[in-house]
């Protein structure tokens, strides 16, 4: 049967795109009134009352570019792929659709014979589900944080600052930057204090407002750090010569709105087109191709990239501090969710990095660790070959394309199930896995680029030639 899809698609997006912000607008001052009268004070949250993302798998190329047109033209928001050119034949889709297009969305897969599955049958109740917080708190303590929970910001600095306190031998609390809204962005310096330069090893968290386990993660590996190294013989040693550079959130206003008003907003919050749209992917931000493929010049894209690269106060402030610090840079990772995926460079191009294959040797190692841990393993591979489309401007290429040998991007749990609420209970599995993954790669220095790496090997050659030396003079006497 012949289908003409451009017409219905248009005839689709034109009859529902009016009521759905008709009613989109009598929700928004429905919740603003709710929130003024229970709460005194103004909105509090975008609601996704019977909203549902589905797991789509296009068939073919017909249906490809179905959901391309659809994904373009009506309001949907792409969980996986993130850009609509990333919908390929035979590749999952996930898509968020709104409430009041669910049903209308299922009879257009329908008609195109495209299948589908329901992976989050309500997404407010997953959120409400994922929510659960000690609001009653009024002080954070390390003695009773839990790490196994997802915290606010304000708690978050609190944090910080009674890690700052409390391991003042071991860790230094730095500022980076400011975001858009004058938020301050800090990070940690983990590591003993040493007249000799030292390597560094660098982690980001929390580039994408709406994935809360990266900025789990984050919390979790300083609790690693500052509690594990007198027990760890080999991280012991590596904080002697290599410090460890924490950001523990970086998209700050976006991560704050996140809890404040809408879940599962992903940019910065800087205002664009006399407020018409706000923010920008700061992973769309560096300068790497920037916005060449993969990204939106359009600003109510959730991967806008930005008037210009490093246009952001965020982006200027983290290009900033690693520009002048590359040098010593060993390993530089960005920790994002979901999709279980190590990730090396290159995302807006076919090619390999130079170190590509040693890469690989170090990210199999970590992924065999993790298998050992919780017998889970992440896809490994060149960013555009395993989520299988071109994206530019991100900070993993960008920190490659300035010379800093191993850089990876780390996509935590889960596979879609949950998204990007993953529950609470998976946090601490989930940050165990990667913790193993990340020490893998801190034995790998420990091996190959400390002091004591030199000594052991130039031990190894000499007991070698004395071993030769020996075993001629038994053969000759």
């Amino acid at each position: 049967m012949q289908i003409t899809n451009r017409g219905l698609v248009k005839a689709f997006i034109t009859q529902h795109n009016s009521n759905y912000r008709k009613k989109m607008k009598l929700i928004f001052w429905i919740v603003c009134l709710l929130g003024t009268f229970l709460y005194g004070g103004s909105c509090l949250k975008v609601q996704y009352n019977g909203d549902q993302v589905l797991q789509i798998i296009p068939q073919t190329a017909k249906h490809a570019e179905y959901l391309q047109e659809l994904a373009n033209n009506w309001p949907l928001d792409l969980w996986r792929p993130n850009i609509p050119e990333g919908i390929q034949a035979g590749r999952e889709v996930h898509i968020h659709i709104p409430s009041s297009h669910v049903n209308e969305m299922k009879n257009v897969l329908l008609q195109y014979d495209i299948p589908y599955s329901v992976l989050i049958e309500d997404v407010q109740q997953s959120i409400d589900m994922n929510m659960v917080h000690n609001k009653n708190m009024k002080a954070v303590s390390l003695n009773t944080y839990d790490y196994t929970q997802y915290h606010p910001m304000h708690e978050i600095y609190d944090w910080m600052e009674q890690i700052k306190e409390n391991h003042n031998d071991l860790v230094t609390k730095l500022y980076l930057g400011e975001t858009y809204e004058k938020r301050p962005i800090y990070y940690f310096r983990v590591g003993w204090p040493s007249e000799k330069k030292k390597k560094i090893m660098f982690i980001d968290c929390g580039f994408h407002a709406r994935e809360w386990v990266s900025v789990a993660f984050c919390q979790w590996f300083v609790k690693e750090l500052v509690s594990s190294h007198k027990s760890d013989a080999i991280l012991a040693k590596v904080l002697k010569e290599v410090d460890f550079y924490i950001v523990p959130v970086f998209n700050i206003d976006g991560y704050i709105y996140t809890w404040t008003t809408e879940r599962l907003w992903r940019k910065n919050r800087a205002p664009f087109n006399n407020g018409t749209c706000y923010g920008v992917d700061l992973n769309r931000n560096f300068d790497a191709q920037w916005c060449t493929i993969g990204a939106s010049k359009n600003c109510s894209s959730n991967t806008f990239c930005g008037p210009s690269a490093a246009s952001e106060p965020e982006t200027k402030a983290l290009a900033g501090l690693i520009e002048r610090i590359k040098s010593d840079i060993l390993f530089y990772l960005t920790i994002h969710s979901y999709g279980k995926m190590i990730l090396l460079p290159y995302g807006y191009k076919d090619e390999v990095s130079k170190d590509h294959d040693l890469m690989m040797k170090v990210a199999t190692k970590a992924n065999e660790q993790m298998k050992v841990k919780n017998n889970n393993e992440y896809a490994a591979g060149a960013s555009a070959s395993v989520i299988g489309y071109y994206d530019s401007g991100s900070s993993g290429d960008w920190a490659t394309d300035i010379g800093i040998k191993f850089s990876y991007t780390f996509e935590l749990r889960d596979n879609g199930t949950h998204g990007f609420q993953l529950p609470q209970d998976q946090i601490k599995p989930t940050c165990e896995e990667v913790t193993t993954a990340i020490l893998s790669m801190v034995e790998y220095v420990h091996d190959n680029y400390l002091e004591n790496s030199g000594v052991a090997l130039t031990a190894v050659w000499i007991n070698m030639f004395i071993s030769v030396i020996c075993l001629y003079y038994t053969i000759n006497l």
